[in-house]
């Protein structure tokens, strides 16, 4: 059993959400942290879904739900780190004759890497409202999956090392490119409207896209998750937001399902499956 006393390690990105919990203005004796310095927290998502490497980290939604498919020992924990609408990431060229994501049959798409939680996002939007499936768009990509036995599926193209997604869109080598953060200046959204197609997806679904959870090694959940999430739930509005598996359940359904749609995963998990190991007290 988990010493109390040991600080907890917790992978997260410095955001303002979690500011609070580095500088200590929010933080609890009895449940000391351990934050360790992460220059891109993405980093930190192969190492947390190959060999667990911190007892608690953010995660991507659809890396953990490709984790917890494979059988990895991780669990997840009701707490939301990023949110977005997701339409304004998907750009093209200024002078593309691109008119709207239904023109994307049979277009060169970057993405950093096919896994990519945006990238799902987008290409679930892509077929579900745009009449494009997965499969008749050349996904172009830069990285491997987090998950290291993950191989792209047929319709993907590895780059050249050294290449890069904003070069081989402005070069006019990529049709168009999903970006996450902070996009480059100089291109213009693939959606004409992409405030309007955010707000038609909130209406159809009723969530935002969730991109970032937290998530917990099973042999350290049960001691000290309950705890963890006490202490998240005093950062206030603006800060992770803590909330309930039922209402974290739309947006998982449906990632489960565009992951098996995508091939990201053999098949949809079940909720009851994403929550094993959970403790029973959490939400």
């Amino acid at each position: 059993m988990t010493d109390a006393r040991t600080p907890l390690v917790v992978a997260l990105g410095r955001t303002p959400r979690t500011d609070a919990l580095f500088t200590g203005e929010v933080s609890d004796p009895a449940l000391p942290l351990e934050l360790p310095a992460m220059p891109s927290i993405i980093g930190a998502f192969p190492a947390m879904v190959r060999e667990g490497r911190w007892p608690v980290s953010e995660m991507a939604i659809a890396t953990f739900l490709m984790a917890k498919e494979a059988g990895r020992p991780l669990v997840l924990l009701p707490c939301v780190l990023a949110s977005r609408a997701q339409e304004g990431s998907l750009l093209c060229r200024e002078d593309s004759p691109l008119r709207g994501p239904h023109q994307l049959r049979g277009a060169r798409v970057g993405v950093r890497a096919y896994s990519q939680t945006t990238g799902m996002w987008l290409r679930g939007v892509l077929a579900e409202s745009h009449g494009v499936p997965p499969d008749q768009v050349r996904w172009i990509t830069f990285e491997e999956a987090h998950l290291a036995d993950f191989r792209d599926p047929p319709w993907c193209e590895r780059v050249a090392a050294g290449a890069t997604l904003e070069g081989m869109l402005r070069e006019g080598v990529l049709d168009a490119a999903v970006f996450g953060s902070g996009a480059p200046a100089g291109f213009r959204t693939v959606f004409p409207k992409p405030a309007e197609a955010s707000k038609a997806f909130l209406a159809s679904h009723g969530f935002v896209p969730v991109n970032h959870l937290l998530i917990a090694r099973s042999d350290v959940a049960r001691d000290r998750a309950p705890e963890l999430m006490r202490l998240l739930s005093l950062l206030g509005a603006s800060g992770a937001s803590v909330t309930t598996r039922a209402a974290l359940a739309p947006a998982l359904s449906l990632a489960a399902r565009w992951c098996a749609e995508q091939r990201l995963t053999r098949r949809a998990l079940a909720l009851s499956e994403i929550w094993s190991g959970t403790p029973h007290e959490i939400g």
